[in-house]
């Protein structure tokens, strides 16, 4: 059966992320530093994969760094892909919300359902995020879209990978730098069965002075460029489900 890819790239870096504050929905641009290390990117290895299609967060953040890489495909935005709605937390650094109970409660993630003040709740951003990205993987398969770029934020890559890729993993452990992302195969058949994807390698590959940044992998076990994962298992397994009459899948 064919197969297709879709890669989840972050945007480029922008003064705010620099400085550690949350910038949710406003519409920041890159930094001249970070379009730079973008740029640079693009010329390590093999640079970014080629595309059929590009998709991204309306946002200046995530579009600058869609045409930056990708300058001869227009963007099909999706509002649904812009960053979470921190409310009152919007333009602070944690350290001036440090005292501040209702930050606390957030952070501790106690009730999901609670939004930020005059914001967005974990439950709310997880439902928008996780909708849209159905809709863009059927999309992909009803149209046989072989290669799909999809540029939008940290928080939304690391939500996304922790519902939909495999092997699992949690969101934090699924941290990557800006202009940086993550590779999924989907297989139709395993979309199908459990609405999961096979996260394959990372995008672009990391470069040698990038990778030694990304403290994460010293404690993450999954590497997704070295890793021996096989979703044939899973494809095998829906197999005998769908011969059984469904008994037999665990």
């Amino acid at each position: 059966m064919k197969t297709y890819k879709i890669h989840l790239i972050r945007h480029a870096m922008t003064a705010e992320n620099v400085e550690g504050k949350y910038i949710g929905q406003t519409d920041v641009e890159p930094s001249a530093e970070g379009l730079e290390q973008i740029k640079n990117l693009m010329s390590e290895n093999s640079g970014y994969p080629e595309v059929d299609v590009v998709i991204s967060s309306p946002l200046k953040r995530c579009t600058q760094t869609a045409k930056l890489i990708y300058p001869d495909k227009d963007p099909v935005i999706m509002q649904d892909l812009i960053e979470y709605d921190f409310g009152d937390f919007e333009g602070c650094t944690a350290e001036e919300l440090k005292d501040l109970d209702t930050f606390k409660d957030w952070l501790a993630g106690t009730d999901p359902d609670t939004p930020v003040p005059f914001g967005e709740s974990q439950n709310q951003f997880n439902k928008r995020i996780c909708e849209c990205f159905i809709r863009i993987v059927d999309g992909i398969i009803r149209s046989g879209t072989d290669s799909t770029a999809v540029f939008t934020h940290g928080g939304i890559i690391m939500s996304l990978m922790a519902k939909f890729a495999l092997p699992e993993a949690a969101a934090n452990e699924w941290l990557t730098p800006n202009g940086c992302g993550y590779t999924l195969r989907i297989d139709p058949s395993v979309w199908r069965m459990g609405q999961k994807l096979e996260a394959f390698a990372e995008c672009p590959p990391i470069p040698e002075q990038v990778d030694a940044e990304r403290e994460m992998w010293d404690t993450f076990d999954f590497d997704p460029d070295n890793d021996d994962y096989d979703i044939s298992e899973l494809i095998n397994d829906y197999t005998d489900y769908e011969n059984s009459g469904g008994d037999n899948l665990l």
